[in-house]
C-alpha cells in the first residue's frame, strides 16, 4: 500500500486516497467511507447504505382525498401571493 501525506486545507486535515486504493475498496469520488480507529489503527470501509425504497404514484397519493387536496390548496395559496421573506427573485 502507498504512503500518503496529510495536509491542511482551510480548517480541515485532508488526505488524498490513491486511485488504486479506491479501486480496491470499490468506491469512487462522492461516495462515503466508514472510519474506525482502534489501538492507533484507522480502518476505512465503504459505507453501506440501505437501498432507497421506490414508491408508486398510488402509494404516494394514498390517503389524499378530494377534501384533503382542497385543504392543501387553501393552505398553500399564500405561498404564491404573500410577500417575499428572504432573497427570492420577484
Amino acid at each position: 500500500m502507498p504512503t500518503i501525506n496529510i495536509r491542511k486545507q482551510g480548517g480541515a486535515a485532508i488526505m488524498t486516497i490513491p486511485a488504486e486504493v479506491l479501486k480496491e475498496l470499490a468506491v469512487g469520488v462522492g461516495e462515503s467511507l466508514d472510519l474506525e480507529v482502534a489501538e492507533g489503527v484507522m480502518v476505512a470501509r465503504p459505507a453501506r447504505r440501505s437501498a432507497r425504497r421506490r414508491y408508486s404514484v398510488a402509494e404516494l397519493l394514498e390517503g389524499v382525498t378530494p377534501a384533503v387536496a382542497r385543504k392543501m390548496k387553501r393552505e398553500s395559496a399564500a405561498w404564491h401571493t404573500g410577500p417575499s421573506v428572504g432573497r427570492e427573485l420577484p
